[in-house]
């Protein structure tokens, strides 16, 4: 279930470069989710009397936390660390993929209380790193024994992941569900079966699609598998004040919510718009009564077309109909839309009929 970048699919290996001379590997270099740069890696902390060192693991997939490391043990990023577990019982290992000042930064980012922090172990031994690697190798297999035992209690939930704990004293199971479930039952079967403590975690759908990963309708890898971390609600206004149509097909997800990116340029649109007139205001002219039908965010322009005749659209810049409206007010009538649309503009009328939709 461990999500890898696109060069790891070719290559079936996670490794990003490999520089070989002869037969021998000089340089190997894993793939991580989230990987961050650490510009600060070679900066000394210009604060005196720090008592300790910060550093951030990630364990499976998205999951990542940070530790202190009290004993000033030299820890460099990939290196894999034996970690205090969440629930006090029993160690967790992970890798870790940032050290130093920059973690202090993140740890203030996200108003995370320092004293809560977990600690640092050691570096993981020979013994520690072979159990996390069977351990991992096991996760696939049981999470198809666990689909098959919720199934039999039938159960409205979906198992979607597995994670055991460095040690193998715990097993995480990820699941999605529209309602509550009682799944105390559950939780004995899975007990007996594989032995081990059971802990089961709720997730959303955009939680397990970042889980499971994907490749988007752009052609690009999902933004919440590979750098997105935090999920903003998303709602159809995004779309309609980006002139977008209402396709449910095409504005959703794999995770059948409607998809982040809409609301990636959202702030510009918004601004932009500030300096539109509204959208529902009326022009009154010597043909008639006009509404606005669409709006060019880009060009600054709108375009028009009379009440009475909707099929014929007309491109007005947004200062003339911002002058048309102030005469309005006055009660002042503009002349028709023939005569205010742009001069220099390739399209100035365009005309809908029947024909032009036919299939």
């Amino acid at each position: 279930m461990n999500k890898s970048c696109s060069n790891c699919f070719k290559k079936k290996k996670c490794i990003k470069e490999e520089n070989i001379i002869g037969k021998n590997i000089i340089q190997k270099k894993s793939c991580y989710k989230f990987n961050i740069f650490d510009w600060l890696s070679n900066i000394k902390s210009p604060f005196e009397g720090n008592k300790y060192d910060f550093i951030e693991v990630k364990f499976k997939n998205d999951r990542k936390e940070f530790f202190i490391n009290k004993e000033k043990i030299p820890i460099e990023k990939g290196n894999i660390v034996t970690v205090e577990s969440k629930s006090n019982i029993g160690y967790d290992v992970g890798i870790v993929i940032l050290t130093g000042e920059l973690v202090k930064l993140q740890i203030k980012n996200k108003n995370i209380n320092f004293n809560k922090i977990k600690n640092l172990y050691r570096k993981s031994t020979f013994k520690e790193i072979n159990i996390w690697k069977n351990l991992k190798k096991k996760e696939f297999s049981t999470l198809l024994k666990a689909k098959k035992i919720a199934k039999k209690f039938n159960l409205f939930m979906k198992i979607c992941d597995v994670e055991y704990q460095g040690d193998g004293d715990k097993a995480i199971f990820y699941y999605t569900a529209e309602n509550r479930i009682d799944f105390r039952k559950l939780i004995k079967e899975l007990a007996s079966h594989f032995h081990t403590r059971i802990e089961m975690r709720q997730i959303g759908y955009r939680q397990e699609t970042a889980k499971i990963g994907g490749i988007g309708s752009c052609g690009r890898e999902l933004c919440c598998s590979t750098w997105l971390k935090n999920f903003k609600t998303v709602t159809t206004n995004s779309a309609r004040y980006q002139q977008l149509s209402i396709n449910i097909q095409k504005l959703t997800g794999q995770c059948n919510k409607l998809k982040c990116c809409l609301n990636y340029e959202l702030d510009a649109y918004l601004t932009t718009i500030k300096n539109f007139p509204d959208f529902n205001s009326k022009i009154y002219t010597k043909k008639g009564i006009a509404q606005c039908m669409k709006i060019d965010v880009f060009k600054q322009k709108m375009w028009f077309s009379y009440v009475k005749n909707p099929n014929n659209w007309f491109r007005i810049e947004v200062k003339k109909i911002k002058e048309i409206l102030e005469k309005n007010k006055k009660n002042k009538i503009a002349p028709p839309l023939e005569e205010l649309t742009t001069i220099n503009s390739s399209i100035q009328k365009i005309e809908f009929t029947f024909k032009d939709f036919s299939i």
